[in-house]
């Protein structure tokens, strides 16, 4: 490989970084041909971007990225790697553990989600059980309409007749007065 090709190489993994808020960098080794095209067509359907890398070509594109998460990732980048890049913090953890009801591997080497460094595969259960912002805007959306809802049913309900009683009897004494 030239080193034109490798700065290429080192230049679009680098951006894939910058484009995907969320990494995964695992093992798949050892998977046979059966096996990887499985874990890709799931990776597809989930909109997880699979790329196997070059360690040294992917700690130079994490260099050229630049951030704290740097070193940390860069102390995994042993032996077969390959790259998850994804838009949704959980989805490539939840795919993995799908995955792995039938295989070994993928083995969790390092994640970048949400900001924070996640090393070790016994760090999956913890990716997978993360919240999307979805499902959090979705929770807090819920919480902030319970106590509305609750108002509402009250008022439509026997305690709504004796509220409005309580209102018109209000205005009544106030127009007499």
């Amino acid at each position: 490989m030239t080193r034109e090709e490798k700065t290429q190489i080192i230049n679009s993994i680098a951006e894939q970084l910058q484009q995907y808020p969320h990494f995964y960098i695992t093992d798949i080794s050892s998977l046979n041909a059966e096996q990887t095209a499985k874990l890709r067509r799931m990776c597809f359907e989930k909109e997880v971007k699979l790329m196997v890398v070059k360690n040294t070509l992917l700690g130079k594109a994490l260099e050229q990225v630049g951030g704290d998460h740097v070193e940390e990732i860069s102390s995994v980048l042993t032996g077969s790697t390959s790259v998850m890049f994804s838009m949704v913090n959980k989805t490539p953890a939840v795919l993995i553990e799908e995955f792995r009801k039938s295989s070994d591997k993928p083995v969790l080497k390092a994640a970048y989600v949400e900001e924070s460094v996640y090393v070790g595969d016994d760090q999956l259960k913890t990716l997978a059980s993360i919240k999307s912002k979805e499902e959090l805007v979705g929770e807090i959306i819920s919480l902030l309409q319970s106590p509305v809802k609750n108002v509402i049913s009250a008022l439509q309900g026997s305690a709504g007749g004796k509220v409005a009683g309580l209102v018109k009897a209000l205005e009544e004494k106030g127009g007499a007065a």
